[in-house]
């Protein structure tokens, strides 16, 4: 990547940053609603996935729009920024943190849940045959089994934050070294006819979103129980 400017490489130092703590917390908050949706007889339960969806068919910029409003000084943003003094969290990078995970958050619970429904009831019976707590049941058994869901949430998790555009601009706009990641870089090259620079960042993410699918394909193959 001969010739970049240092402003590439912070872009690529917060999207990463961006990425790897929103797809942790993802894996965090998404992991036990997958297994309540998976497992639960609630008649609700499919109105809470369907709202967990809704960023599949919202327009990015409606989704930063509320958000906007939401990590505002009037919203709950501007109530927890106070906490340490500040007055917003829109405009910072803890403000595209909360709106990644909920933008994100599809592409991590529905592969975790489809894992968690696969797996059936008998795994859990044969451990409560064998005297293993729910909880125990759960990390010993239930997770083990779903670990092709996790992989492909987490890669999807991070790949889909990673290209993230309208939610990220609308919530934190375009501050260098705050909230301009790779996706609003490529924008204001674009803008402002610096070919080369877009042309690096295009490809390489092009690049990258192959190799994080196929790699995703990969692991999934090898985890794949046999004669499956």
């Amino acid at each position: 990547m001969e010739g970049l400017s240092p402003e590439v490489w912070i872009a690529v130092r917060l999207t990463v940053e961006l990425a790897s703590i929103t797809t942790l917390l993802l894996l965090v908050l998404a992991t036990p609603l997958a297994w309540w949706l998976a497992r639960s007889d609630a008649w609700w339960k499919e109105v809470v996935a369907a709202v967990v969806a809704l960023p599949l068919v919202l327009p990015p910029t409606v989704l930063g729009f509320y958000f906007l409003v939401a990590l505002g000084p009037g919203g709950p943003g501007g109530w927890l920024a106070g906490l340490w003094g500040g007055r917003t969290l829109a405009f910072t990078f803890e403000g595209l943190v909360a709106g990644s995970v909920v933008y994100s958050m599809p592409f991590v619970v529905q592969p975790i849940r489809n894992a968690f429904e696969a797996m059936g009831e008998r795994p859990m019976e044969v451990a409560a045959t064998l005297r293993a707590s729910p909880w125990r049941a759960f990390w010993t058994v239930a997770l083990p089994l779903a670990r092709p869901g996790l992989l492909t949430g987490a890669v999807l998790g991070f790949a889909h934050t990673v290209g993230e555009f309208g939610v990220v601009l609308m919530i934190g706009g375009n501050i260098p070294g705050e909230t301009k990641v790779l996706s609003v870089a490529i924008y204001d090259f674009v803008e402002t006819q610096q070919w080369h620079e877009t042309n690096v960042i295009a490809g390489g993410m092009v690049v990258f979103g192959f190799l994080a699918v196929f790699a995703m394909m990969l692991a999934e193959k090898r985890m794949r129980p046999a004669g499956a």
